[in-house]
């Protein structure tokens, strides 16, 4: 697995941690666990992958989606309808 670089998950990061903390009303603390630990971080991590070919909106989507789901998969995103 090729890693993505630091600056570009930091990004992702700083603006999907706004969405999540504003949503569902969480600590900065929280939402960052939240969203680094789960799946779809993961995901964003592998440069093989290309999600940064979506924007910070479409990950908040796709982690909303793992959530809800389980799967980061099930997003529209991802399965492409």
């Amino acid at each position: 697995m090729k890693r993505l670089e630091p600056e570009i998950i930091d990004y992702y990061n700083v603006e999907v941690l706004k969405m999540i903390s504003e949503k569902y009303a969480m600590t900065p603390m929280d939402a960052l666990r939240a969203f680094v630990f789960s799946k779809t971080h993961e995901m964003l991590e592998n440069a093989e992958l290309g999600m940064t070919d979506f924007g910070a909106e479409a990950l908040f989507e796709i982690w909303e989606c793992e959530k809800i789901t389980g799967d980061p998969r099930n997003s529209i995103y991802i399965r492409g309808e």
